[in-house]
Formats: structure tokens, sequence, C-alpha cells
């Protein structure tokens, strides 16, 4: 018996240590990395996101406006300021704000960047649990540096350069041992691997170091990279953001006279359709998973890279649909939650759909607002936040409470079982899709169909609620079921006879909704996704007591005129 316990020690110990040996991989090129001290700078990458020059101004007068708050410094040093949030103190400590400084014409602008630069690296080491310490902002730190030294070095004096090389060498060791020893996040690692590999080549490293770092950032970049183009978080920002750190990696290889490496390559070439099938007509990206408002000059500037052609309608492994027909456009969250390690940012919107006709946006989620809305950003994670079914107010994932502080905020539960199927009809084409996210609660699996007419005038859908098979466990019996369509706030919604609501988009086209079984009503809601902040609209909402079986017909009418009847039509023939 002591024999047989022995040896299934030994079994778990061999699998315990395979295990570990699997989670380092990624990161064993790095023993043994030997950061060498950096004497200069052979190239800088280019900064290709948008800069604004009057922020310069701002600055150069002392004031510091970051993720919603302003501080004015008055005559001393920002990084010695009382930080009004852990937000603010990233960003400031970030740098990504030098190329608003790089971008100005003020003759002062390089003396305020490097004066600014001098004070910070005078500060370092950073104290334990500064914000400016997390790896993610070393590694944005470390890119901001590269792309502007040109700025910083330019007419500097010897002692700020030598300065300025010894702590990018710093920050590179940084990065090394929080790659290493596993010390950054895992939605931190591939942004560290880019700024690594980006020191490794401006900085000429020897051509192992440089090996080393090359074979460490593909490795994170197949890791998160999904074949279809969308990062592993599911999140449409994080790619946007990824693409404005990869191409000009990509440019920095040809400006060395190296060929880039085909994984990189080969993933801006699927990261940018990616965004494509998730852009609206009036150019905004759809807001699932942390999606925020869309900045439009970072999408004119990825775009600019693109290869002919239209956007995609499948997204089968980030778990995104696409539907349009003329002007109208339904884009569809066919997906389940990310790995758990990345999805700190990742909504529970199970089966979500966005809709819009042209340039107007209809149907909407409440979207992610930004991160000083702290509060607010756990609510739009929820279920109610996304149009989609809901029931007994319950998300379809569970999210863990903030009192869970090792997995705090990750999905740690939700539908595993997603099914997709795409057809087409003579007078249209319908998605047809259905996830488990309720099954071992209420023992249901909600099914949702969504067909669009051949001519855009008629998106009709169905939500059906069927009983899920055996081996969920103890279930509750549901108490009521809740339909949402969230509105954008430039819609213009009111009850109408008939049991129907109309809906008048700002360019005068009508849309009438109405809904079988139910009557729809509307209700307060909140856009959090709005470049200003966060605006007040209205939701349709169709509930009721649900069962096993049940079947909701609704349909968004295109219209004229406010009269006649919506007919249904089979979702199976639109």
């Amino acid at each position: 018996m002591r024999e047989q316990v022995r040896m299934l020690l030994r079994t778990v110990a061999q699998a315990a240590e395979a295990a570990a040996l699997r989670a380092s991989a990624p990161y064993r090129a790095l023993r043994g990395l030997q950061i060498k001290p950096a004497a200069r700078l052979r190239i800088a990458p280019e900064d290709i996101r948008t800069a604004d020059p009057t922020v310069a101004e701002e600055i150069y007068n002392g004031f510091f406006s970051f993720d919603g708050k302003i501080v004015n410094a008055r005559g001393r040093s920002p990084f010695l300021l009382d930080s009004p949030c852990p937000a603010w103190r990233r960003s400031l400590t970030g740098f990504s704000w030098l190329r608003h400084l790089d971008a100005s014409e003020m003759r002062i602008a390089g003396e305020n960047a490097r004066a600014l630069v001098g004070e910070f690296i005078e500060l370092e080491p950073l104290g334990f649990g500064d914000p400016a310490s997390e790896s993610a902002v070393v590694a944005r730190r470390m890119l901001s540096f590269l792309a502007h030294s040109p700025l910083l070095l330019d007419g500097a004096e010897p002692e700020f350069y030598e300065g300025f090389m010894a702590a990018l060498t710093r920050t590179a060791k940084l990065l090394s041992q929080a790659l290493s020893r596993g010390r950054a996040l895992a939605c931190d690692r591939l942004l560290c691997a880019v700024a690594l590999l980006e020191f490794s080549i401006c900085a000429d490293a020897d051509a192992q170091t440089q090996s080393r770092a090359t074979t460490l950032f593909l490795r994170e970049l197949e890791r998160q990279i999904l074949p279809d183009g969308g990062h592993i978080s599911r999140n449409p920002k994080i790619t946007l953001e990824f693409l404005l750190d990869l191409l000009p990696l990509r440019q920095l290889f040809a400006a060395r006279g190296r060929r880039p490496p085909k994984a990189l390559l080969s993933a801006i070439d699927r990261m940018i359709p990616f965004l494509r099938l998730l852009q609206h007509g009036e150019g905004s990206l759809a807001l699932f998973n942390g999606m925020k408002a869309t900045t439009a000059g970072k999408l004119a500037t990825i775009f600019m890279h693109e290869a002919p052609g239209g956007p995609p309608l499948d997204s089968p492994q980030s778990g995104y649909r696409r539907m349009e027909a003329h002007d109208a456009l339904v884009l569809v969250d066919v997906g389940g939650p990310p790995p758990e390690d990345f999805s700190g940012g990742a909504h529970a919107g199970a089966l979500a759909f966005e809709f819009s006709l042209g340039a107007e946006r209809v149907v909407v989620n409440c979207g992610s607002p930004a991160v000083h809305y702290e509060a607010a950003r756990a609510a739009a994670r929820l279920t109610a936040a996304h149009s989609t079914l809901i029931i007994d107010d319950q998300c379809s994932s569970k999210i863990a409470p903030g009192a869970h502080r090792r997995k705090r905020g990750l999905i740690v539960d939700g539908p595993r079982d997603i099914r997709v199927e795409r057809r087409h009809a003579r007078s249209g084409q319908v998605l047809e899709a259905s996830h488990d996210g309720y099954a071992g609660r209420f023992g249901l699996i909600h099914n949702r169909a969504l067909a669009l007419t051949n001519d855009g005038r008629k998106l009709i859908g169905e939500d059906r609620l069927s009983e899920a098979s055996a081996g969920f466990g103890e279930r509750v019996a549901p108490r009521a079921f809740a339909l949402r369509f969230h509105l954008h706030p430039g819609v213009r919604a009111e009850q109408a006879e008939g049991a129907k609501v109309r809906l008048t988009l700002p360019s005068g086209v009508v849309l009438l909704f109405e809904a079988s079984r139910f009557l729809p009503v509307i209700e307060e809601s909140i856009f959090f996704a709005a470049p200003e902040g966060p605006r007040k609209t209205v939701q349709i909402v169709v509930s009721g007591p649900p069962s096993a079986g049940i079947r909701l017909r609704w349909t968004f009418r295109r219209t004229d005129h406010f009269e006649g009847e919506a007919g249904q039509g089979p979702v199976s023939a639109p």
C-alpha cells in the first residue's frame, strides 16, 4: 500500500513538473539572456499613433491630463505628485504623451521632453506597488523612449545621453526579468516581448540576444493572436492597439535591412481584416468584450496598411459573425469566454448583436467606459448591458467578485457549448446560434436566429429557450426572462399603437419594432462608449416568464410610413 502511495505521489510530482515546464516554455529562451549596456541607438521606430500638438502646450504649462483626470503640477515634477488614480500614474509614466511633444512646433518641445524624462530617470528605482513598475507600463515606456529618442537626444548634453542609455538598459532588464520569472501578467507578455525585441534591434544587441528576443516574441505572438486575426482576449480594442505596435516593428525590421519574420507579417495580414469585420458603416467598431469608443485616427492609420478586398464575414476562433445586405449590417457575438488569464476585460454578452443602417447605428451594446469609470466598467460587463436575452438578471458568464483576490474580475465560468450555423435562403441570409450559459443554473439553452432580408429592410429575430440535457446538476426554476435591445443615443424611440415601438434615426429613417406574445416597453439605458463619456439612452425590453420551448419572435422593419403590420415570416426563410 505504501509503495502504491509513493508511486502515486511520484506520478503527481512528475505531472506537476511537466506542467510547469510547459507553462514556462515561452520564457526559457530568456535564461542566460544577458542585457548588455546599450552604448547607442542605431535606429528609432516610428510612433504611428495620432498626436495632438496642443497637448504639448498644456504639458509645457504644467497641466497633465490623462484618463479623465487633470493635474496642475504648479512647477513641481509631476512624477513626485500624488496621483489622482492609478490609471493616471500609468499614463504619466508610460510616456505615450511624448508623441504630442514630438508633433509640436514649439522650439522648446525637445527641451521640455528631456527635462521631464530626466526627472523620471532620476527617480529610479521605483517603489514596490508603484503602477509605474507594472510590466505593461514598463513596456510602454520602453516603446515610447525608443520611438521618440530623436526628440530626446537631438542636442542633448553627454550626461543626459549616458543617463538615457543607462535607463533603456535598466528597462530592458526589467522586461527580461518580468518575462523569465513570470512576473508579467498573461495579457501583458506580448507587449513586453515587443518592447524587448525593439530594444534589441534599436540598440544593436548581439546576434544571440536578438535571436532569443525574436523567438520569445514569436512564441507569444502565436499564443495570443488567433488564426482569424483576433486577440485571444476577444477584445477588438486590444487587437487594434497591438497593430499600432506591430506595424512599426515590421517597418523596423525592414529599415535594418532584415526580412520581418513570416509570423509577424501573417499576423498583421490577419488582424486588419478582423477589425474590418467588426466595423460599422460610420467607422466605429462593434462594442463587444471591452471595446470602448473608437478613435477614428487609429483606425484610419491601421487601414492605410490593409490589402484590397472587403471584410470577412466570419471569425471562427474569435467568435464573431457579420451579416450585411445593402446598407443594413448585423454584427453578432457567437463566442464563449476567453481563457481565464485573458478574461479580465471580457463581457458576459453571449449571442449579443449590433445593428446599423448605413452610417447610423440602431441597436448597440452599452460598450466599455473609460478606465477611470471603475464601477461603470464592472456594470458594462454584465449580460444586462448587452442586446441579448437574460434570465433572472443573471449573467450568462460568471465573473469572479472583488472579494476573490486571486481571480478578481476574471470570468471563471460561462458558455462552453456554443453552436453557430450560417445559411442562405431565397429571400435573405440566416444565422442560427445557441449557448449553454444558463444550462447549469436553470437547465435552459438559449437559441437565437437572426434573418436579414436581401433588400436590407427587415431584420427578423427569434429567441428560443430549450431544455438542456441531463448532467448539469441541481437546477433552479427561473422566474423571468428579458430580451434587451439597447438603442444608440441618436435613435428616438416611442411607443406606438398595436404593441409596436417606433424608432426614428437622425436622418429621418423610421423603423418599426414589434414582438410576438409579450408587449415591448421602453426603459432607460446608458451608452458608455461615447467619445465624450457615458450618455443616457433607452432600450426596448421584452420580458415574461421563461419556460422550455418558448419562442419569442421580433422584427425591426424599415418603413416609409407608420402604418400596416410588420409581417413576421418564418425565420428559416425570410
